[in-house]
């Protein structure tokens, strides 16, 4: 496998990367919406997904309006999964100039981190249903979870944030799961007679607002305090071992790089949440991971919100995090694969108990 460059699909200077791509104003119900969950989903059917877009119509305070969840699974016939997921909608404005909007933080960075995430692992993925289909595969508790991205739309309010003018597509999939009732699947691990598909999450993973300079990010559940764990771990091992650096750039380098991950000092930082897709899988037993830079960036909701917005070190690292980070929860195994070297880091080898870094 190619280390597919960690900045290649996030470049804005790049026309065809996933980020130009997706980041245009792009409301829901609009033509633009529909050009980027075109994207979207042909995107990840080049890659072999399964495909559902979950489509309905809502009341809002301007009308009724269309929405499209995208739902891509790379195992559909796994008896659980790990969702990673974003929205791909934009805010809406009635007027120009801000109708020209494009929410680069807001959420078109995090659409394209998912798309990366989803390029690069594909191999690995690959591989791994390999060997679970031919009974190679020593841990198939661990196998038999697959990785789900979920691309939510209506997040927005089109006035004003309410618990009815917002999150639209989240609490239309989040009610639909909770009712969808499922049977066992015959060649994986039995499960009973009423599961549903929102049971069968593990966890839910939220990204909002990233892409700008030095997010900083904590940890809102108890449940998900190991996750939160994990990825700092992911981060500070990737720092460490200089795979951050970028360019002549000094920040990024070993011994310079910052955390984005606060610490958890005390038990009350496990307390909390701020509104968001997650919260009607919140409401209804689902454990969540919330990776929201909070406060949120200065140009939220702004026309700032732009190109100018993202940092290309920054996104870069959390293109690299978010590698390691599945690659350990799903127990990848990258010697399935040749790694060639990346110019801006040696090869990653993940051990039992550590990630090393080499240079060849």
């Amino acid at each position: 496998m190619n280390i597919v460059d960690p900045l290649k699909n996030l470049d804005p200077s790049n026309p065809r990367s996933h980020l130009s791509k997706i980041m245009i104003p792009r409301p829901s119900d609009t033509e633009n919406n529909t050009l980027v969950r075109n994207y979207i989903v042909s995107t990840l059917k080049h890659l072999n997904w399964h495909i559902e877009e979950d489509e309905f119509t809502d009341d809002t305070p301007i009308g009724r309006k269309r929405f499209t969840n995208i739902i891509a699974t790379k195992d559909p016939e796994a008896s659980r999964r790990v969702i990673l997921s974003a929205h791909f909608d934009s805010k809406y404005f009635p007027s120009y100039p801000n109708n020209q909007f494009v929410g680069a933080t807001d959420s078109a960075a995090p659409c394209a981190m998912l798309l990366d995430l989803a390029e690069t692992l594909n191999p690995l993925l690959d591989k791994r249903m390999e060997r679970l289909h031919t009974g190679d595969e020593d841990d198939e508790d661990i196998a038999d979870t697959t990785l789900q991205l979920v691309f939510f739309d209506g997040e927005e309010a089109f006035v004003q944030w309410t618990d009815a003018d917002s999150i639209y597509g989240a609490r239309h999939l989040a009610e639909k799961w909770a009712n969808a009732y499922i049977l066992p699947r015959s060649k994986r691990r039995l499960m009973g007679w009423q599961e549903t598909e929102l049971s069968t999450i593990e966890h839910l993973i939220l990204l909002d607002l990233l892409g700008a300079p030095q997010p900083l990010i904590r940890s809102y559940y108890v449940d998900t305090a190991w996750l939160f764990d994990a990825m700092a771990s992911a981060e500070k091992r990737l720092g460490e071992s200089g795979a951050f650096s970028y360019g002549t750039q000094t920040s990024m380098a070993p011994g310079k790089w910052k955390s984005y991950f606060l610490p958890r000092k005390s038990p009350a930082i496990n307390f909390g949440y701020i509104g968001d897709d997650h919260v009607p899988f919140l409401k209804r037993g689902v454990s969540i991971l919330h990776l929201i830079a909070e406060p949120f960036p200065s140009v939220w909701h702004t026309l700032k919100d732009d190109v100018s917005a993202l940092d290309l070190p920054t996104m870069r690292r959390w293109n690299l995090i978010l590698r390691v980070f599945i690659c350990e929860y799903l127990h990848l195994q990258p010697s399935d694969a040749k790694a060639q070297r990346d110019d801006s880091f040696g090869q990653i080898y993940r051990s039992e108990s550590e990630l090393v870094s080499r240079v060849d």
